[in-house]
């Protein structure tokens, strides 16, 4: 009796105590009348994006999450349609969302954008730093970052984010926003140093661009050649084929 009364204590005491397993539940499958319906609705939102009819493509993607309410990718494309009417709050709460959802640079990235051009520097540094953390290869990120660090006043985070995107990506254009920091703080000796690399610069996109001209031509030449020969042998068989029937 005991043996019993004690089993049946240990049972409670883990049957209380010890987690159930939660039973995961199976994946409808959506209808192909839903995938129409929603593939549809897609068309509808980025073809009045396209068109600038801001109402018509909200009511799509609020259609869209209405029947789908983790759809990342809608959210993500509300919060560009908001950011582009200048409704920044909305806008926000849109790629936070979607970032809880997918954790995806690229509503991350926008959601900086927006800190950064409602003043929220703080915010858009750290948005910008989780965009790279997550896909440190864009250059784009890197651009952005700087541009938050260059209002907080950090001006050497700003300078190595725009050495990080003109590592990734070469060009003047970067290489002329380093100039600007450079000459708004007085520095003048890496001011000079970084207009030489301008320079250099420009002379390498020069050469690649004369190398990629020589380079098309000869390919028309060569094509023309082969051409040629081709044709004059076309001639000479003729020729020979009719000889030969005489």
């Amino acid at each position: 009796m005991i043996a019993v009364v004690i089993m049946m204590a240990f049972a409670g005491f883990v049957a209380f105590f010890m987690p159930l397993e939660a039973k995961e539940k199976p994946v409808e499958e959506k209808s192909p009348k839903y995938k129409a319906q929603m593939k549809k609705l897609w068309q509808v939102a980025q073809t009045a994006m396209k068109e600038h009819k801001p109402s018509r493509a909200e009511k799509a993607l609020l259609t869209i999450l209405k029947f789908d309410e983790k759809n990342a990718a809608a959210y993500n494309r509300l919060g560009i349609l908001y950011a582009k009417s200048k409704k920044f709050d909305e806008a926000v709460e849109c790629f936070e969302i979607a970032q809880s959802l997918d954790n995806n640079p690229a509503s991350i990235h926008n959601a900086g954008l927006i800190y950064l051009e409602v003043g929220a520097y703080e915010k858009a540094e750290m948005a910008f730093q989780q965009a790279i953390e997550l896909e440190g290869d864009v250059p784009a990120r890197f651009m952005a970052l700087a541009k938050a660090e260059e209002k907080l006043g950090n001006t050497k985070k700003a300078i190595e984010a725009l050495e990080n995107a003109y590592e990734l990506d070469p060009t003047v254009a970067t290489l002329r926003q380093i100039l600007m920091i450079y000459e708004a703080s007085g520095d003048t000796e890496a001011a000079t140093a970084t207009t030489a690399r301008i320079e250099e610069q420009i002379a390498r996109d020069n050469a690649a661009k004369r190398k990629r001209a020589r380079k098309g031509s000869t390919g028309v030449s060569t094509k023309s050649n082969r051409g040629a020969t081709t044709k004059s042998r076309v001639v000479r068989q003729s020729r020979t084929g009719v000889k030969s029937r005489v």
